[in-house]
């Protein structure tokens, strides 16, 4: 309980501290004494982890998403309607006790989605083996919150639970560059004023995570938080999809309500078991991972304009390689590509480059023996 105790006063402290000019630096210190505490009790060493098995999934499709809610909100029922899986149905808590893909085609995507086991407050802190839970969903591509359209409230208290074990909802990582360096202090170089924090804020922080030189560039006027999750380096930064289930149970008020609470973010009603609006959430499931089209053309050959490949936006090629043939990337020697990211027709392109929808792109291997 030591820990936990640790990371409930500093967050009262912070709570009850005014920021301003003359406070910002302590603030910034206490939250990077948080975020290590946080990180503390989820990673305890030397604690040899749950005595239960862990959950891992190997990601498998064009994309991987997963529902994440308290128990028995219906993300079972909605999974087996979705998709091929057989995950167990019970109008109690906690009949899943792993995780259980599933598989969903639609508009030529093949889309993974996992069932998790519910969560509960705490769950970040390994209530009801939460944090294992909340881990197991790091890496997938879209967050699906899961709620009854009576428990808005279930909301933020999902949100902050996926925030405390890193996992940032809806954001982009900040542009924040630190290169450590043997002497010289820290050098702090930013391309826009910065709002939130100042300079000896910023070197407070790096100073907690023992960063005592090193020239740091910030291009985004981020704030304390937003610094922390650079430094720390292990932030997941994932979109959210929010599925307000069991619809046919409600009210007009019920739905107004939750209509209210959710109305400023992409959100679809549903019922699992009524089979309510369900085309509309895999339309909005397809929508929100923002899918794009991209055309192969082999070497010397036409392009295959029939048959696309479906790609997540913002994929690169070294993406593209590895979904085609494990071997790609080891043995790439180029790519061409014609479309709205080639600054000119047939620009040849290395791993990095950031493929646009509709997109035709050759790639070139080095052969067998070369």
């Amino acid at each position: 309980m030591g820990v936990q105790e640790d990371i409930r006063k500093l967050e009262e402290e912070i709570k009850n501290t005014q920021y301003n000019k003359a406070t910002q630096k302590h603030i910034g210190k206490l939250k990077s004494k948080l975020a290590k505490l946080r990180e503390e009790s989820q990673n305890p060493s030397g604690s040899g982890g749950s005595s239960g098995p862990a959950y891992a999934i190997r990601k498998t499709g064009d994309a991987t998403v997963a529902f994440v809610g308290f128990p028995s909100v219906g993300k079972s029922t909605l999974l087996n309607k979705l998709t091929n899986a057989n995950s167990e149905v019970g109008a109690y808590a906690f009949t899943t006790l792993t995780i259980i893909p599933g598989l969903m085609e639609h508009k030529g995507a093949k889309i993974q989605v996992l069932d998790a086991p519910g969560i509960i407050s705490g769950a970040s802190f390994g209530r009801g083996r939460g944090s294992e839970v909340l881990a197991a969903v790091r890496n997938v591509d879209l967050i699906m919150v899961i709620v009854d359209v009576f428990s808005p409230e279930h909301i933020p208290v999902i949100e902050r639970e996926l925030s405390n074990v890193g996992i940032r909802l809806d954001q982009i990582p900040p542009e924040v560059k630190i290169a450590k360096r043997d002497r010289g202090g820290v050098a702090v170089n930013t391309t826009l004023p910065l709002s939130k924090i100042d300079e000896d804020t910023v070197v407070a922080i790096l100073g907690e995570y023992k960063i005592h030189n090193a020239d740091i560039v910030i291009r985004d006027d981020v704030d304390a938080d937003q610094l922390i999750d650079s430094v720390m380096g292990n932030r997941s930064y994932i979109p959210t999809l929010v599925i307000i289930n069991k619809i046919d149970l409600a009210d007009q008020e019920s739905l107004d309500i939750m209509e209210g609470a959710v109305h400023d973010r992409p959100h679809v009603f549903v019922s699992g078991h009524k089979e309510i609006n369900l085309e509309e959430l895999k339309d909005k499931i397809f929508e929100t991972l923002g899918f794009i089209k991209l055309y192969l053309k082999p070497q010397g050959k036409k392009a295959d304009m029939k048959d696309p490949l479906i790609i997540l936006k913002n994929s690169t090629v070294r993406d593209v390689c590895n979904k085609l043939h494990r071997d790609f990337v080891k043995n790439f020697r180029y790519a061409q590509v014609w479309g709205p990211s080639a600054k000119h027709p047939g620009q040849r392109v290395g791993l990095d480059h950031v493929l646009g929808d509709g997109d035709i792109l050759s790639i070139v291997v080095k052969k067998a023996g070369q």
